[in-house]
């Protein structure tokens, strides 16, 4: 499993109740694209419009040996491909709980197929984010301060 793109910001914005895999509607030049590692979620997210599934704003760069009359639009919104019951019951957790759907990150998988992981989450709180701050300076302090006690004796 190859990592092409990964949303970083989501894990500081959001915590993350359940994790999902699903498949992206891509064009040609857009695979290349993705091939090459030209793209960013940072400011995507993930809408259930009339019975299907989407992934918005998500930023995929044309190459530059793409043809000018075919490029597709960078921000253009890209269709994820689910199980019907999955996003019924994904539509029923944002409606009914007040979740929200956000883009983790885009993968090959291992039959060299692009996939999206998608993640059902609840947005943290300034005092969330500053606690899971606090937490992650706590656990490389003591990383490093193992890695030194190794390292004296």
């Amino acid at each position: 499993m190859k990592e092409v793109a990964k949303n970083k910001k989501a894990l500081h914005e959001f915590s993350i109740i359940e994790t999902f895999e699903a498949g992206l509607v891509l064009k040609g030049s857009e695979t290349k694209a993705l091939r090459a590692g030209r793209a960013n979620l940072k400011d995507s997210f993930v809408r259930i419009i009339k019975g299907e599934i989407f992934l918005l704003n998500a930023h995929i760069s044309h190459l530059q040996t793409t043809h000018s009359h075919f490029r597709p639009d960078e921000r253009a919104p890209r269709k994820l491909l689910m199980h019907k019951k999955q996003i019924d019951r994904l539509f029923g957790a944002v409606t009914r709980d007040g979740y929200t759907l956000i883009a983790l990150a885009i993968y090959l998988n291992s039959k060299n197929i692009f996939k999206a992981r998608i993640a059902l989450a609840k947005g943290k709180n300034l005092h969330d984010k500053r606690e899971s701050l606090k937490k992650k300076q706590a656990d490389l302090e003591a990383k490093t301060a193992m890695k030194n006690f190794g390292k004296n004796l």
